[in-house]
């Protein structure tokens, strides 16, 4: 962290939309503050010139023996290799190309032989999936030294086939000991998979290393908005399933009588597949394979810290946490402003100051249940953010609560808004930008 701490901590990285100006329900404009990556995170500037440089090209994969077909085919089988070497996959272990995460681990889902075992923290997209063939859910202690030993019993009680965990809480940004965790799970005869929606765009992870047989994350996440994630995982289990969707690209060979299906990948990847959006996914990953680790993780820390700090000084900020002997969080910092809803301070931070953040149970309701409140905030921190950005969000939650809002809002239709509301939104409203450009 010492290497930022006389900087003003410029972005790591260009991304798209860093420059935007938005304007402010008061009137005028100003740059906007993204804190919203956990969400969704703007694309590099490396995907977005490889999309560019592939569209001329754009066409069926696979089956069209034309230049720019043989080109987008080159494209998409070699994307699998640089998700491979972005988390050092073994060779046992096969690139799934995929919507999302969560479509990642339905699929896994309906591929696990016997019971899944999950924590009651988790994000919908690893929790909703298993109970196809059981889900055993284990209540998470104070401590993740508690926690852990829950998940030990657990495991000892009866066979699992699957340990579903979470690399990174997309609520707290707190992080689980993975290689520990597959350890225990092989010990136990059981297999362990790793929803790394909010892991695997901050911190590097190594499947070799930590023992992980199943990983999935989404391109959205990880600076490649185009509508691709993947699942890495281990062949046997995707051989042994029946295709994820039934179709085209998923066969060997077809007749009226039956079907030859093809192993993994493309017994799962059934019809024309997203080109562009795995082209996006694998220069995000070649793009964050290049970066170096520590400068990564001592900015992001630096930032992380520097928000805590400010806004630990405004009276009311209340932070939330899963496990009090947690040591290590990805830059997600999730909290409540007393005297006001998370809705009504987040439409408030856009309207006045043109900041976004999120607000809500961030589809993990257990968890937000669990930690007692109904809703919260969560400011996350990713390449393009600034010291200057933070300071913004801290200046502005401080006003909000000495002074107060300078505008009016209500509740329409479950969200909160400006009253009235000054900013155009839409191709249909005169001066718009966002949809009519």
């Amino acid at each position: 962290m010492t290497a930022f701490a006389d900087q003003t901590c410029t972005p790591l990285a260009t991304v798209t939309g860093c420059d935007l100006q938005v304007p402010l329900v008061q009137g005028g404009t100003t740059g906007y503050a993204n804190f919203d990556y956990a969400a969704s995170a703007p694309a590099l500037k490396q995907v977005t010139d490889r999309v560019a440089a592939l569209l001329p090209f754009y066409a069926s994969v696979h089956r069209g023996a034309g230049y720019a077909s043989r080109v987008s085919t080159d494209c998409y089988e070699s994307a699998r290799g640089s998700v491979a070497r972005f988390l050092n996959a073994s060779d046992d272990q096969v690139v799934v190309f995929t919507r999302n995460t969560t479509d990642s681990l339905n699929l896994l889902a309906a591929c696990v032989p016997g019971d899944t075992v999950v924590l009651d923290v988790e994000h919908h997209a690893n929790f909703l999936p298993w109970t196809r063939h059981g889900r055993r859910v284990v209540p998470v202690a104070d401590t993740i030294e508690e926690t852990i030993q829950r998940l030990v019993a657990e495991l000892c009680s009866k066979p699992a086939a699957l340990l579903a965990i979470t690399g990174a809480s997309n609520v707290t940004g707190e992080l689980l000991p993975l290689e520990r965790l597959a350890w225990i799970a092989h010990q136990c005869g059981t297999r362990i998979l790793v929803d790394a929606a909010q892991l695997a765009p901050h911190r590097r992870i190594d499947l070799r290393t930590t023992g992980i047989d199943y990983l999935a994350f989404s391109g959205h996440k990880a600076y490649a908005p185009f509508g691709a994630g993947v699942l890495v995982g281990r062949r046997d289990w995707l051989d042994a399933a029946q295709p994820y969707l039934a179709g085209g690209g998923a066969v060997r060979s077809v007749t009226t009588d039956g079907v030859d299906w093809a192993p993994a990948p493309q017994r799962h990847e059934a019809g024309s597949p997203n080109v562009l959006g795995v082209a996006a996914l694998a220069a995000a990953c070649d793009a964050l394979t290049e970066l170096d680790e520590t400068t990564v993780v001592e900015h992001e820390q630096y930032l992380t810290h520097r928000l805590r700090y400010g806004l630990k000084t405004v009276p009311g900020v209340n932070f939330l946490r899963i496990w009090r002997d947690s040591s290590d969080a990805v830059g997600i910092v999730a909290f409540t402003v007393g005297g006001f809803e998370p809705g009504q301070v987040a439409a408030y931070l856009s309207a006045e100051h043109g900041i976004g953040v999120r607000d809500g149970r961030f589809c993990a309701h257990p968890l937000l249940a669990r930690l007692g409140v109904d809703a919260a905030l969560r400011a996350s921190i990713g390449l393009g953010t600034t010291a200057a950005d933070v300071d913004r969000l801290v200046d502005a939650i401080a006003t909000l609560v000495g002074h107060g809002p300078a505008w009016n809002y209500a509740r329409t239709e479950g969200h909160w808004n400006p009253v009235p509301e000054t900013r155009p939104f839409g191709a249909s409203t005169e001066g718009a930008a966002p949809c009519g450009f």
